[in-house]
């Protein structure tokens, strides 16, 4: 029996779907708003993927400088993959990023931020409005730009 390639790849996605669904780790909901940013930026300054994704529900939406716009906690989890690798594969990871003002309007925390390291020549700031739900984060706007970090050696280029 010959079986065509698009019912193939049809059949093929629908049983990886649960294997891309189970690296993801289980929702962790927190109590307040406040503490969806404080766990956050605490998980993003550890390079700690799976405590970043527990906090992202499946129709999360990420928006970028530039127009980019991520949607969905899988194509998320997988930006945040390479985010959360060394500066010598193309991650960010030794970064330390710390609230400097935070404004709160509902459940949309507002903050300025500074993200700092040793193998940075300055620090690099910019800011994040996060909108919560329910104790997951929804929705992020940021200015964050990899490309702009002024790195005391830089990372590969071909990773950049």
């Amino acid at each position: 029996m010959k079986i065509g390639l698009l019912p193939s790849l049809a059949a093929l996605s629908l049983l990886c779907a649960p294997l891309v669904a189970q690296t993801m780790p289980p929702l962790k909901r927190q109590p307040t708003p406040a503490k969806v940013v404080e766990e956050h930026m605490a998980a993003f300054s550890s390079c700690d993927w799976p405590r970043l994704m527990a906090q992202f529900p499946d129709n999360v939406e990420f928006f970028g400088p530039n127009g980019q716009v991520v949607r969905g906690k899988t194509a998320l989890g997988q930006m945040f993959a390479q985010v959360v690798k060394p500066p010598s594969q193309g991650g960010t990871c030794g970064l330390k990023v710390v609230a400097e003002h935070t404004f709160v309007v509902g459940d949309t925390i507002n903050v300025q931020w500074v993200a700092d390291s040793p193998l940075l020549k300055e620090p690099y700031r910019g800011a994040d409005a996060y909108e919560t739900h329910d104790g997951l984060m929804a929705a992020q706007v940021t200015t964050w730009n990899p490309a702009a970090l002024k790195w005391k050696v830089p990372p590969v280029a071909s990773n950049r």
